[in-house]
């Protein structure tokens, strides 16, 4: 009589499994996330060696173990998808027969600016010299036509740009065979569906499944892979957290619905760092790259308005330049506010206290409102100085002198620190026009054509940008 199939219970969101059914998953939290599933029998040698205790005689390899000092250590060449912003997070460029995972939330823009990669691509000549390079996109969220639409507004058309909508893995495999793309885009890993595998598309099962055969295919025939993959409500990505460990690259792509700006970050890389970050602006014509961010960030005014402060803040290993402006006024209410926008909420109100306790100044008595500009949220310490100084400007109403930078944290009594990459922070500063810098004692730097002044403590920074200062 045949054995009953085992089944198990799988996590749908970390992929923990388990022998019974749990309404809460250990692992990661969740409730009501264990789904059954049946586990094929297992066979070949190992298998039946692991039931009589007999020694495996195994399967002729296909290709010996070779020793790792034959084996040739060139590293892996990447070629350029045609969006800088991107090559910069993915290393240099895109490797053969890697496999990309894009994530982020519904309405960011993933699917956009991957049909932007494959229109760039299929811009560039073919790697034999013959034509252009061909880039396979597969949609299995929308039809061709909706697809089309947003090339045409995104001016996204080429000719050896395909497209097709499919969810069947296996029609896809075929249209691979038959096309022999240069580039595949599967949007999205969560709505296709692998035959022959048990549970409905986007569940644990057929995730790993859809992934892993992905993965075989990118890797025995060299096709770079990008997938789009859809975050939970806590902003990882949907689906067994094995997802991520098939693939070769993670990435993440970030916006505020209220804001136009988009971020691309690596989560993880292993062909380069993961801490490099892509910027992008959300216009009408689609997804644009934006190669210099800082501009985004600052107003664009004349003379330098009372209550605003430019910093430069770190993002990953990438300098911007960011612009705190501070609103100080009279108190509505017996109790005065604390408005903070784009910045640490529970900082702001410290670094407020500091400048009343040792700087002598009455923030207390007036209801204040912090925020930055062009939508950047910052949550480095670095900032501090910046909102201090913003502050102090706001309530005596004098701007800070022209084209100047502020970098520094505050400590609670009153003493600037000092912050990581300030070098690289103050020349980025200098490139962008910027002449005079404030920053804590500590480091000598010296960088052409900004003029650089120490401060010990946040009375002193006060006084080298107050017009009385000797």
């Amino acid at each position: 009589m045949a054995r009953k199939p085992r089944s198990v219970h799988t996590c749908s969101e970390c992929g923990y499994s388990s022998a019974k059914w749990l309404g809460r998953c250990p692992e990661c939290g969740s409730w009501g996330t264990l789904v059954e599933s049946a586990v094929a029998p297992k066979g070949g040698a190992a298998a039946s060696a692991a039931v009589s205790g007999a020694v495996p005689q195994g399967l002729t390899p296909a290709s010996p173990a070779t020793p790792i000092t034959r084996i040739s250590g060139t590293a892996a060449t990447s070629m350029p998808s045609g969006i800088g912003e991107l090559d910069r997070v993915l290393g240099s460029g895109v490797v053969p027969g890697s496999i990309v995972l894009m994530a982020g939330e519904p309405g960011v823009g993933k699917s956009t600016l991957l049909l932007e990669v494959a229109s760039r691509w299929a811009s560039q000549p073919a790697a034999d010299g013959t034509g252009t390079r061909k880039a396979l996109y597969v949609t299995a969220e929308e039809s061709v036509g909706q697809v089309r639409v947003r090339a045409e507004r995104t001016d996204a058309l080429k000719d050896t740009l395909y497209l097709a909508a499919e969810s069947n893995l296996d029609v896809v495999f075929g249209h691979v065979e038959q096309l022999k793309p240069s580039l595949l885009i599967v949007d999205s890993v969560q709505t296709m569906h692998a035959p022959g595998v048990e549970g409905v598309a986007g569940g644990v099962a057929q995730s790993r499944a859809v992934t892993a055969a992905l993965t075989t295919l990118a890797k025995t025939s060299g096709i770079p892979i990008l997938l789009v993959g859809h975050v939970t409500k806590d902003g990882n990505v949907a689906g067994p957290r094995v997802l991520e460990h098939l693939v070769d690259v993670v990435l993440n792509f970030e916006g505020d619905r209220q804001s136009s700006l988009r971020m691309l970050r690596g989560i993880k890389n292993r062909f380069g760092a993961t801490d490099e970050v892509g910027c992008f602006e959300q216009t009408a014509e689609g997804i644009r790259e934006v190669p210099d961010p800082s501009g985004l960030f600052l107003s664009h005014r004349g003379r330098t308005p009372d209550g605003s402060a430019v910093t430069v803040a770190m993002d990953g290993v990438r300098p911007l330049l960011a612009e705190v402006q501070a609103l100080t006024v009279d108190p509505v209410a017996k109790n005065p506010r604390r408005v903070v926008t784009g910045l640490d909420t529970n900082r702001v109100p410290m670094v407020l206290a500091v400048l009343q306790a040792r700087a002598g100044e009455r923030t207390n008595e007036k209801d204040a409102y912090v925020a930055t500009v062009g939508g950047v949220r910052i949550t480095e310490t670095a900032t501090d100085l910046a909102v201090a100084l913003a502050t102090w400007s706001s309530l005596h109403e004098q701007p800070l002198p022209e084209k100047t930078i502020v970098i520094g944290e505050v400590g609670l009594a009153g003493e600037l620190r000092r912050v990581p990459n300030l070098g690289r922070r103050l020349a980025e500063a200098a490139r962008l026009g910027y002449e005079y810098a404030v920053v804590p004692e500590g480091e000598t730097l010296n960088i052409p054509g900004l003029r650089i002044a120490q401060a010990g403590t946040l009375l002193e920074a006060i006084g080298l940008v107050s017009p009385r200062r000797g």
